[in-house]
Protein backbone atom coordinates (compact mmCIF):
# COMPACT_ATOMS: atom_id res chain seq x y z
CA UNK A 1 0.00 0.00 0.00
CA UNK A 2 1.48 3.21 -0.56
CA UNK A 3 1.57 5.82 1.60
CA UNK A 4 1.72 9.56 0.35
CA UNK A 5 4.87 10.69 0.56
CA UNK A 6 5.59 15.07 1.69
CA UNK A 7 8.14 15.19 -0.57
CA UNK A 8 5.68 15.19 -3.57
CA UNK A 9 4.86 19.04 -3.99
CA UNK A 10 8.83 19.39 -4.14
CA UNK A 11 9.05 16.78 -7.12
CA UNK A 12 6.05 17.81 -9.30
CA UNK A 13 7.81 21.48 -8.90
CA UNK A 14 11.05 20.66 -9.73
CA UNK A 15 10.43 18.29 -12.34
CA UNK A 16 8.89 21.72 -14.05
CA UNK A 17 11.48 23.05 -13.85
CA UNK A 18 14.13 20.62 -15.52
CA UNK A 19 14.26 18.47 -18.62
CA UNK A 20 15.79 15.96 -15.84
CA UNK A 21 14.63 15.10 -12.47
CA UNK A 22 17.06 12.76 -10.63
CA UNK A 23 15.71 11.23 -7.34
CA UNK A 24 18.18 10.19 -5.12
CA UNK A 25 18.67 8.38 -1.64
CA UNK A 26 19.53 5.74 0.55
CA UNK A 27 18.39 2.00 -0.95
CA UNK A 28 14.57 1.03 0.00
CA UNK A 29 13.38 4.54 0.86
CA UNK A 30 10.59 4.29 -2.03
CA UNK A 31 12.45 6.18 -5.12
CA UNK A 32 10.98 4.16 -7.50
CA UNK A 33 7.50 3.50 -5.63
CA UNK A 34 6.90 7.41 -5.36
CA UNK A 35 7.96 8.16 -8.88
CA UNK A 36 5.61 5.75 -10.44
CA UNK A 37 2.91 6.99 -8.58
CA UNK A 38 3.60 10.65 -9.84
CA UNK A 39 4.16 9.84 -13.69
CA UNK A 40 2.29 10.48 -15.81
CA UNK A 41 -0.06 8.02 -17.73
CA UNK A 42 2.49 7.89 -21.13
CA UNK A 43 5.62 7.72 -19.47
CA UNK A 44 7.55 4.59 -19.49
CA UNK A 45 9.28 2.60 -17.24
CA UNK A 46 13.01 0.98 -17.71
CA UNK A 47 15.17 -0.56 -14.50
CA UNK A 48 18.49 -1.10 -15.15
CA UNK A 49 18.46 -3.45 -13.01
CA UNK A 50 17.22 -5.34 -15.69
CA UNK A 51 20.93 -7.11 -17.13
CA UNK A 52 19.87 -7.25 -20.68
CA UNK A 53 18.75 -3.74 -20.44
CA UNK A 54 21.70 -2.54 -18.86
CA UNK A 55 23.89 -4.23 -21.21
CA UNK A 56 21.94 -2.46 -23.94
CA UNK A 57 22.17 0.77 -22.11
CA UNK A 58 26.16 0.71 -21.67
CA UNK A 59 27.16 -0.89 -25.44
CA UNK A 60 24.60 1.26 -27.57
CA UNK A 61 23.05 3.93 -25.46
CA UNK A 62 21.63 5.68 -28.96
CA UNK A 63 19.69 2.70 -29.26
CA UNK A 64 18.67 2.59 -26.00
CA UNK A 65 17.26 6.01 -26.39
CA UNK A 66 15.30 4.51 -29.26
CA UNK A 67 13.53 2.13 -27.74
CA UNK A 68 12.74 4.11 -24.58
CA UNK A 69 12.13 7.01 -25.81
CA UNK A 70 11.14 10.08 -22.90
CA UNK A 71 8.84 10.92 -21.06
CA UNK A 72 10.45 7.62 -19.48
CA UNK A 73 11.85 6.65 -15.85
CA UNK A 74 14.76 4.95 -15.39
CA UNK A 75 15.73 3.36 -12.93
CA UNK A 76 19.11 3.08 -11.05
CA UNK A 77 20.79 5.44 -13.69
CA UNK A 78 24.23 4.83 -11.79
CA UNK A 79 24.67 1.22 -13.53
CA UNK A 80 25.08 3.11 -16.94
CA UNK A 81 26.54 6.38 -16.97
CA UNK A 82 27.23 6.10 -20.08
CA UNK A 83 23.45 6.95 -20.82
CA UNK A 84 24.53 10.48 -19.49
CA UNK A 85 25.06 12.15 -22.81
CA UNK A 86 22.47 11.18 -24.70
CA UNK A 87 20.36 12.64 -21.88
CA UNK A 88 21.80 15.81 -22.40
CA UNK A 89 21.25 15.59 -26.45
CA UNK A 90 17.58 14.66 -25.64
CA UNK A 91 17.36 17.68 -23.17
CA UNK A 92 18.75 20.51 -25.25
CA UNK A 93 17.01 19.22 -28.17
CA UNK A 94 13.07 18.42 -26.56
CA UNK A 95 13.34 21.28 -24.29
CA UNK A 96 10.58 19.82 -22.50
CA UNK A 97 10.55 19.89 -18.91
CA UNK A 98 9.64 16.68 -17.23
CA UNK A 99 10.98 14.61 -20.03
CA UNK A 100 13.15 11.75 -17.96
CA UNK A 101 12.93 11.06 -14.62
CA UNK A 102 15.33 8.97 -12.88
CA UNK A 103 16.48 7.47 -9.44
CA UNK A 104 19.92 6.04 -8.18
CA UNK A 105 20.98 6.09 -4.88
CA UNK A 106 23.59 9.26 -3.99
CA UNK A 107 26.52 7.48 -6.11
CA UNK A 108 29.82 9.27 -5.63
CA UNK A 109 30.94 9.32 -9.47
CA UNK A 110 27.16 9.61 -10.43
CA UNK A 111 26.27 12.45 -8.85
CA UNK A 112 29.47 14.50 -9.94
CA UNK A 113 28.67 13.52 -13.67
CA UNK A 114 24.82 14.54 -13.10
CA UNK A 115 25.56 17.76 -11.36
CA UNK A 116 28.64 19.02 -13.49
CA UNK A 117 27.97 17.71 -17.44
CA UNK A 118 24.11 18.62 -16.85
CA UNK A 119 24.35 21.66 -15.62
CA UNK A 120 21.01 24.01 -16.22
CA UNK A 121 19.32 20.49 -17.44
CA UNK A 122 18.79 18.54 -14.22
CA UNK A 123 17.05 18.73 -10.96
CA UNK A 124 18.59 16.81 -7.71
CA UNK A 125 15.94 15.89 -5.53
CA UNK A 126 16.99 14.18 -1.73
CA UNK A 127 14.59 11.18 -0.55
CA UNK A 128 15.19 9.87 3.03
CA UNK A 129 13.40 7.69 5.08
CA UNK A 130 9.75 8.36 6.28
CA UNK A 131 9.47 11.21 8.64
CA UNK A 132 7.12 11.23 11.76
CA UNK A 133 4.56 13.29 9.41
CA UNK A 134 4.35 10.21 6.90
CA UNK A 135 4.52 7.84 9.27
CA UNK A 136 1.65 9.28 12.26
CA UNK A 137 -0.25 11.67 9.50
CA UNK A 138 0.09 15.37 9.55
CA UNK A 139 1.14 18.42 7.20
CA UNK A 140 4.93 18.25 7.03
CA UNK A 141 6.41 21.70 7.39
CA UNK A 142 9.89 22.85 7.70
CA UNK A 143 11.45 23.34 10.98
CA UNK A 144 11.10 26.37 12.68
CA UNK A 145 11.50 28.47 15.85
CA UNK A 146 8.94 30.70 15.84
CA UNK A 147 6.62 30.32 19.16
CA UNK A 148 3.11 30.69 16.83
CA UNK A 149 4.21 28.28 14.67
CA UNK A 150 5.45 25.85 17.11
CA UNK A 151 2.40 26.35 19.48
CA UNK A 152 0.06 25.38 16.06
CA UNK A 153 2.18 22.22 15.64
CA UNK A 154 0.85 21.42 19.42
CA UNK A 155 -2.69 21.02 18.58
CA UNK A 156 -2.25 19.34 15.36
CA UNK A 157 1.30 16.52 16.52
CA UNK A 158 -0.36 13.89 18.98
CA UNK A 159 1.28 13.67 22.39
CA UNK A 160 3.58 9.81 22.63
CA UNK A 161 5.34 8.87 26.17
CA UNK A 162 9.03 7.83 26.21
CA UNK A 163 7.95 4.33 25.12
CA UNK A 164 6.44 4.57 21.98
CA UNK A 165 9.03 7.37 21.29
CA UNK A 166 11.96 4.94 21.27
CA UNK A 167 9.68 1.95 19.69
CA UNK A 168 9.86 4.67 17.08
CA UNK A 169 13.25 4.89 17.38
CA UNK A 170 14.45 1.23 17.06
CA UNK A 171 11.92 0.67 14.42
CA UNK A 172 13.95 3.70 11.96
CA UNK A 173 12.22 5.35 9.31
CA UNK A 174 12.40 2.62 6.24
CA UNK A 175 8.54 2.58 4.55
CA UNK A 176 8.74 -1.02 4.29
CA UNK A 177 8.61 -1.54 8.05
CA UNK A 178 5.65 0.23 8.21
CA UNK A 179 3.98 -1.14 4.95
CA UNK A 180 3.83 -4.79 6.44
CA UNK A 181 4.05 -5.71 10.42
CA UNK A 182 5.20 -9.14 9.05
CA UNK A 183 8.33 -7.84 8.16
CA UNK A 184 10.84 -8.92 10.52
CA UNK A 185 12.98 -6.08 11.87
CA UNK A 186 16.39 -7.73 12.51
CA UNK A 187 16.59 -9.29 9.09
CA UNK A 188 15.46 -6.45 7.46
CA UNK A 189 18.54 -4.76 8.27
CA UNK A 190 20.63 -7.88 7.84
CA UNK A 191 19.64 -8.11 4.06
CA UNK A 192 19.63 -4.24 3.70
CA UNK A 193 23.07 -4.01 5.25
CA UNK A 194 24.31 -6.62 3.20
CA UNK A 195 23.35 -5.51 0.17
CA UNK A 196 24.20 -1.56 0.88
CA UNK A 197 27.79 -3.08 1.43
CA UNK A 198 28.05 -5.25 -2.19
CA UNK A 199 26.06 -2.98 -4.57
CA UNK A 200 27.38 0.59 -3.35
CA UNK A 201 30.05 0.03 -1.00
CA UNK A 202 32.00 -2.79 -3.38
CA UNK A 203 31.30 -1.87 -6.68
CA UNK A 204 30.75 1.92 -6.81
CA UNK A 205 32.85 3.05 -3.71
CA UNK A 206 35.58 0.30 -4.67
CA UNK A 207 35.96 -0.35 -0.67
CA UNK A 208 38.38 -3.59 -1.11
CA UNK A 209 37.38 -4.91 2.40
CA UNK A 210 33.57 -5.29 3.27
CA UNK A 211 34.46 -6.26 6.42
CA UNK A 212 36.35 -3.58 7.62
CA UNK A 213 33.56 -1.35 6.20
CA UNK A 214 30.89 -2.98 8.05
CA UNK A 215 33.01 -2.43 11.55
CA UNK A 216 33.37 1.09 10.46
CA UNK A 217 29.54 1.67 9.82
CA UNK A 218 28.89 0.06 13.99
CA UNK A 219 31.80 2.10 14.91
CA UNK A 220 30.03 5.27 13.23
CA UNK A 221 26.21 4.09 15.30
CA UNK A 222 28.51 4.30 18.81
CA UNK A 223 29.20 7.60 17.82
CA UNK A 224 26.31 9.08 16.73
CA UNK A 225 25.49 12.72 18.25
CA UNK A 226 28.89 12.95 18.95
CA UNK A 227 31.91 15.06 17.98
CA UNK A 228 34.12 13.26 14.94
CA UNK A 229 37.40 13.27 15.97
CA UNK A 230 38.85 10.24 12.95
CA UNK A 231 41.53 8.89 15.16
CA UNK A 232 39.24 7.30 17.41
CA UNK A 233 37.04 6.30 14.66
CA UNK A 234 40.45 4.95 13.20
CA UNK A 235 42.21 3.07 15.97
CA UNK A 236 38.52 1.39 17.09
CA UNK A 237 38.59 -0.48 13.45
CA UNK A 238 42.33 -0.54 13.05
CA UNK A 239 42.80 1.64 10.02
CA UNK A 240 44.51 4.70 8.62
CA UNK A 241 43.04 8.12 9.88
CA UNK A 242 42.77 9.24 6.52
CA UNK A 243 41.16 5.80 5.76
CA UNK A 244 38.28 6.64 7.95
CA UNK A 245 38.27 10.31 6.89
CA UNK A 246 37.70 8.91 3.69
CA UNK A 247 34.78 5.57 4.42
CA UNK A 248 32.94 8.40 6.44
CA UNK A 249 32.54 10.57 3.43
CA UNK A 250 31.60 7.57 1.69
CA UNK A 251 28.72 7.58 4.89
CA UNK A 252 27.75 11.28 4.30
CA UNK A 253 27.39 10.76 0.13
CA UNK A 254 25.14 7.72 0.67
CA UNK A 255 23.01 9.83 3.09
CA UNK A 256 23.90 6.90 6.09
CA UNK A 257 25.03 9.79 8.61
CA UNK A 258 24.84 13.47 7.96
CA UNK A 259 27.82 15.87 9.58
CA UNK A 260 26.40 19.12 11.18
CA UNK A 261 29.10 21.92 11.19
CA UNK A 262 29.80 24.40 13.71
CA UNK A 263 28.66 28.03 13.40
CA UNK A 264 29.81 31.14 12.59
CA UNK A 265 28.69 34.83 11.56
CA UNK A 266 31.71 34.96 9.18
CA UNK A 267 31.02 31.63 6.40
CA UNK A 268 34.43 31.94 5.75
CA UNK A 269 35.37 31.58 8.97
CA UNK A 270 33.63 27.75 9.57
CA UNK A 271 36.80 25.93 9.73
CA UNK A 272 35.45 22.20 10.21
CA UNK A 273 37.32 20.83 13.63
CA UNK A 274 34.70 18.77 14.93
CA UNK A 275 31.36 18.71 13.59
CA UNK A 276 28.71 16.39 14.90
CA UNK A 277 28.27 13.06 13.28
CA UNK A 278 24.11 11.70 13.14
CA UNK A 279 23.23 8.06 11.86
CA UNK A 280 19.83 9.68 9.70
CA UNK A 281 18.06 5.99 10.19
CA UNK A 282 18.19 5.25 13.76
CA UNK A 283 17.09 1.94 13.19
CA UNK A 284 19.90 1.12 11.04
CA UNK A 285 21.96 2.56 13.72
CA UNK A 286 20.52 0.59 16.72
CA UNK A 287 20.74 -2.37 14.04
CA UNK A 288 24.51 -2.53 13.71
CA UNK A 289 24.98 -1.74 17.48
CA UNK A 290 23.06 -5.15 18.37
CA UNK A 291 20.35 -3.36 20.60
CA UNK A 292 17.63 -6.10 21.36
CA UNK A 293 14.65 -3.72 21.86
CA UNK A 294 13.18 -0.31 22.42
CA UNK A 295 13.37 -1.13 25.99
CA UNK A 296 16.97 -1.95 26.24
CA UNK A 297 17.74 1.05 24.00
CA UNK A 298 15.63 3.22 25.99
CA UNK A 299 17.20 2.16 29.55
CA UNK A 300 20.76 2.27 27.80
CA UNK A 301 23.45 4.36 28.11
CA UNK A 302 23.14 5.60 24.56
CA UNK A 303 19.68 6.65 24.94
CA UNK A 304 20.25 10.52 24.92
CA UNK A 305 22.31 10.01 21.68
CA UNK A 306 19.59 8.28 19.74
CA UNK A 307 16.86 10.72 21.17
CA UNK A 308 18.84 13.33 19.86
CA UNK A 309 19.94 12.05 15.99
CA UNK A 310 16.08 10.91 16.10
CA UNK A 311 14.74 14.96 16.25
CA UNK A 312 18.18 16.00 14.10
CA UNK A 313 16.94 13.68 11.07
CA UNK A 314 13.28 14.54 11.60
CA UNK A 315 14.33 18.08 11.35
CA UNK A 316 16.75 17.15 8.47
CA UNK A 317 14.25 15.68 6.98
CA UNK A 318 11.44 18.85 7.46
CA UNK A 319 13.98 20.81 4.90
CA UNK A 320 14.93 17.90 2.49
CA UNK A 321 11.02 17.03 2.10
CA UNK A 322 10.16 21.06 1.76
CA UNK A 323 13.05 21.12 -1.22
CA UNK A 324 15.52 23.08 0.98
CA UNK A 325 19.37 22.97 2.34
CA UNK A 326 18.84 21.98 5.78
CA UNK A 327 20.58 25.55 7.46
CA UNK A 328 21.58 23.52 10.51
CA UNK A 329 24.55 23.90 12.90
CA UNK A 330 25.91 23.45 15.68
CA UNK A 331 27.00 26.13 18.45
CA UNK A 332 30.35 25.74 20.36
CA UNK A 333 30.96 27.23 23.62
CA UNK A 334 34.75 27.28 24.39
CA UNK A 335 35.36 27.38 28.42
CA UNK A 336 38.62 27.70 29.90
CA UNK A 337 39.57 23.80 29.47
CA UNK A 338 37.30 22.36 27.10
CA UNK A 339 35.06 22.94 24.38
CA UNK A 340 31.52 22.59 25.20
CA UNK A 341 29.39 21.42 21.64
CA UNK A 342 25.40 22.66 21.80
CA UNK A 343 22.88 21.70 19.20
CA UNK A 344 20.70 24.95 19.24
CA UNK A 345 17.91 23.10 17.06
CA UNK A 346 17.72 20.44 19.32
CA UNK A 347 17.76 22.45 22.76
CA UNK A 348 14.20 22.93 22.28
CA UNK A 349 13.37 18.73 22.44
CA UNK A 350 15.78 17.75 25.15
CA UNK A 351 14.23 14.57 26.53
CA UNK A 352 12.88 15.12 30.29
CA UNK A 353 15.22 12.40 31.61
Amino acid sequence: MYSRRAIEETILKVSNMFPILLVTGPRQVGKTTLLQKLSEPDQKYVTLDDPDVRYLAKRDPALFMQRYHPPVLIDEIQYAPELLPYLKIHADSSKRNGDIRMTGPPAFHLMKNASESHAGRVGIVNLLGLSDAEIYGYKSTSYTTEPERLMERVGVIQSRDLNDIYRRIFRGSMPALYASQDIDWETYYRSYVNTYLQRDIRDLAQVADEMDFFNFMSVAAAHTSKPVIYEELSNAVGISAPTAKKWLSILVSSHIVALVQPYHNNVLKRVVKMPILHFLDTGLATYLLKWGNPEALERGAMSGAFFESYVFSEIYKSYLNAGKEPPIFITVIRTKNRLIFCSIKTALYSPSR
